[in-house]
Formats: C-alpha cells, sequence, structure tokens
C-alpha cells in the first residue's frame, strides 16, 4: 500500500450503488473489502480485482458474529480507512398492510444492521485515531408523504439523526461522519414487491393506482446515473476532482431530485415556523 490508496469497507455490493462505488474506488487505485450476503450474487468486469477482497455478511446477523468477521476484515490489510453503510433496502407496503413485522424487517437492516457494522469497526478506528464512517441516507427523508414507503422513510430518517449524533461523539477521537443523501438514481427499485400481512380492504383501489405510479416512476422518472454519484462521493472522499482541496462535509446531496427536495423541506420548515411561532414559542416558565 501507498500512502495515497484508501482501504474502503463497503456494504450492500451486489448491486445499485454499493456494486458502483466499489468499482470506483478500485479505478482509483484503492483496497476495497466488499461485503454481499451471498458470495454468487457479486462479480465485477473491466476493473481491476487484485486489490479486492469479498466478504460474505449478513448485517442481520448476531451482533457477535458481525463483529468477529469484521475484526478479521481489518486484519486483510491491517486497517479500514473509510466505512460505507450502504446495506439495505425498500419495503414497499401500506402502514396498515405492513405492521409491526414489517417495521421491524426494515428496520433490522437499515437501522440495526448498520449500527451493528458500525460499533465492530469503531474501536479500531479509535485506537488508530483516524477513520471516515459513510452513511447512505435517502432525499425521501425531505419527501416523506409518498405512500407505501413508510417504514424505509422512517429508518432512513433515523440513519440521518444517529449520523449527526454520532459525529458529535466520535470526532474527539479524528473519527469524521459524512451523511451522503442520493436521490432519484436508477437503481434496482423497479423490483420492489410489496408486504401485506394483512389485507385492508378500504385501501383496495388506491393501493394498486400507488404501487402502478410508483413502477412507473422508477422505471420512467428516475433520471440519476448511479456511476456519477459514487465517482462524486469519490471525489469528496478523497478530495479530487471538483472537491480538490475541500474538507470533507457533515452532509453531501447526491442528485438533482435530492437538491430540490432539500429546498423544498427548509422552504415548507421556513413557512410553519413563522406562521406559528406565535402560538407555540414563549412557552418557558415565568
Amino acid at each position: 500500500m501507498t500512502a495515497e490508496q484508501r482501504v474502503w469497507l463497503i456494504t450492500g455490493t451486489s448491486s445499485g450503488l454499493g456494486k458502483c462505488l466499489v468499482a470506483s474506488a478500485l479505478g482509483r487505485g484503492d483496497l476495497v473489502i466488499a461485503t454481499v450476503r451471498r458470495r454468487e450474487d457479486f462479480s465485477l468486469t473491466d476493473v481491476d480485482t487484485s486489490r479486492l477482497h469479498v466478504l460474505v455478511l449478513d448485517v442481520t446477523e448476531p451482533e457477535d458474529d458481525v463483529r468477529r468477521k469484521l475484526d478479521d476484515a481489518w486484519n486483510v490489510w491491517g486497517r479500514i480507512d473509510v466505512l460505507v453503510n450502504n446495506a439495505g433496502y425498500v419495503s414497499q407496503c401500506l402502514v396498515e398492510e405492513g405492521g409491526l413485522s414489517a417495521a421491524t424487517a426494515q428496520f433490522n437492516v437499515n437501522f440495526f444492521g448498520v449500527l451493528k457494522v458500525t460499533n465492530a469497526v469503531l474501536p479500531h478506528m479509535r485506537s488508530r485515531k483516524s477513520g471516515l464512517i459513510v452513511f447512505i441516507g435517502s432525499r425521501a427523508v425531505w419527501q416523506a408523504d409518498i405512500s407505501t414507503a413508510a417504514f424505509y422513510i422512517a429508518s432512513k430518517a433515523a440513519i440521518h439523526t444517529f449520523s449527526e449524533t454520532l459525529a458529535s461523539e466520535v470526532g474527539q477521537f479524528g473519527i469524521r461522519v459524512l451523511l451522503a443523501v442520493p436521490g432519484s438514481f436508477r437503481t434496482s427499485q423497479d423490483k420492489q414487491t410489496y408486504t401485506q400481512n394483512t389485507h385492508v380492504v378500504e385501501y383496495d383501489g388506491f393501493r394498486e393506482q400507488i404501487l402502478t405510479s410508483m413502477e412507473e416512476y422508477w422505471r420512467h422518472g428516475a433520471k440519476g446515473d448511479p456511476k456519477k454519484a459514487m465517482e462524486a462521493l469519490m471525489d469528496v472522499v478523497r478530495s479530487e476532482g471538483n472537491a480538490e482541496g475541500r474538507e470533507v462535509p457533515p452532509l453531501l446531496p447526491l442528485g438533482s431530485a435530492t437538491y430540490t427536495q432539500a429546498k423544498l423541506h427548509c422552504e415548507r420548515l421556513s413557512d410553519n415556523v413563522s406562521k406559528w411561532e406565535a402560538i407555540g414559542k414563549d412557552l418557558d416558565c415565568d
């Protein structure tokens, strides 16, 4: 390894953003530990894989198993400079029809899985007093009125706040935290399946309308190129390209849709605060 090379641990790399990020990191000359749930699901072409180590890891495994596997991963090259918590999926269900079991399954991967991976790597980063932890959020957190996506959005909202709190705790050890927020990229979200643990007949018609609309959007409406998104993230982490000479920010919006929704969210929040300030502000004890 050279001083310029970084060692990446990237979760959820069999497809989508994760797979693109692995290719981007290898293309920049870095070393990558890529995690997948099934080894047969992972393949890369047209890229040098001599600096790639593939690790079979399901983030829903018991915490001790996750920690043991990531301890071994650390020893592959003796360090991990960048942890990217990318593993996750999008559950699709109405709140009443998905219920607690659908919500639990979503959080077990998108939040508690992220927590287990992060806590397994943090002791090593603390010992070196350096490291970068990247969380993959979602622009849907700023556009939460998307029917059938409540549990996914809630899990990503948890990641948004978790990343900010974690940054306040680990900064003293030289560890940085970056929340990358992609939106409307052409990944595999058009292959979602609907979860219905309870059939609520009153939603018939509405449910089908929403599912058709969502399928059409992901097939034709999503404009973002995931390869470009991960190249942009790579620039920020490595301080190259348009990010040359700039420090890693705590928040990195990725994609036109994300910037649109972030600005709309700020406008709605500002408008709401202004309208209700006279009622909700001056409530301190006398």
